[in-house]
């Protein structure tokens, strides 16, 4: 692996390329600031206008939502995981089809693994530009969002138009629906009975999990087991995740027999790989080919940490209850 390869497989955090239209909320007040960014696979955008930094399959997706306070995303479902992490600022998550069952606010580092099944909906509530990062079950993640019934009419509104594809029109841009392309239908009091209504212990207890307890069992010298079978979050999503800090990090070569993604939390990091060595920051996406020996170990004293993503021969599908 050349170095200009590798370049080709990192994304770094001041180079994401953002989108105000992927979701059919975009116009709708408290919206209308956000950004999306999706950097590893399709993701699940609604507009054509996302850009896609890689495109090589994973088993799951790699993105990222942008906003400034007083932002929000607006209520929906996913079919696979949704899985966040706190890169920057104060958030607000909640859930029910209008967001009154329940809410969690989450700090740098912390992460949610969100079940699916339940409409959910997030917010920056902090100060400034407020940065998360998410992984995505499955090459297609689930095959796109599920909204809320009145998210749809309330984007109807400001002019955006979610097609029976799954593709968005713009009336602000003199956009409608093609020939032969319906609305996207409203989802019956039958489909709205069966969407999950869990309690905050269901939700808190058992899917999230705090950067510091996570950075205090890290000290052990092993990696920490976020999420996977036997992870502090016991799923099945398609993927497992670890959190490395600089008291598990190892300078031991080792390899996957699939491509896997190292995100950095806080600190600087070298990864060094048969045929080069490159440094992440914050922010940064890198994706490692599989059966490509390399090391990652922090290049900077002080505070060290980064999310590491793996897919498993899990499918990705409904949150597992085992």
């Amino acid at each position: 692996m050349t170095p200009q390869d590798m370049e080709a497989r990192i994304v770094r955090y001041g180079d994401l390329q953002p989108c105000k239209t992927a979701f059919i909320d975009a116009h709708t007040p408290g919206s209308d600031q956000k950004e999306n960014f999706t950097i590893i696979g399709g993701g699940v955008s609604e507009s054509p206008d996302q850009h896609v930094h890689i495109s090589i399959p994973h088993g799951f997706n790699i993105g990222a939502a942008g906003q400034p306070p007083h932002s929000r995303n607006s209520l929906h479902n996913h079919r696979t995981a949704e899985v966040f992490f706190i890169l920057k600022g104060r958030w607000r998550f909640f859930w029910g089809e209008h967001g009154d069952l329940g809410e969690v606010v989450m700090e740098e580092g912390d992460i949610f693994n969100i079940p699916t099944n339940i409409f959910r909906g997030f917010e920056n509530i902090g100060t400034d530009y407020g940065m998360i990062m998410a992984i995505l079950g499955g090459d297609d993640a689930g095959g796109g969002v599920i909204w809320a019934p009145h998210v749809i009419k309330d984007a109807k509104a400001h002019g955006l138009v979610l097609g029976d594809n799954g593709k968005l029109y713009d009336g602000k841009k003199g956009q409608s629906l093609p020939d032969g392309i319906k609305p996207m239908p409203l989802l019956t009091q039958d489909e709205l009975d069966k969407v999950d209504k869990p309690t905050p212990m269901d939700v808190i207890g058992g899917y999230v999990r705090r950067y510091l307890d996570m950075k205090a069992l890290g000290r052990s010298g092993k990696p920490v087991k976020v999420i996977g079978e036997k992870g502090l979050i016991r799923d099945k999503p398609g993927f497992e995740v670890d959190l490395i800090t600089r008291e598990s990090a190892s300078d031991k070569k080792h390899k996957h027999d699939r491509p896997s993604v190292l995100m950095p939390m806080h600190g600087h990091w070298r990864v060094d790989y048969e045929g080069g060595s490159v440094t992440l920051a914050p922010g940064d996406t890198m994706s490692v080919p599989e059966n490509l020996m390399h090391t990652a170990v922090p290049s900077m004293t002080g505070e060290a940490s980064l999310y590491h993503v793996v897919a498993t021969d899990d499918a990705a599908g409904a949150t597992w209850k085992g």
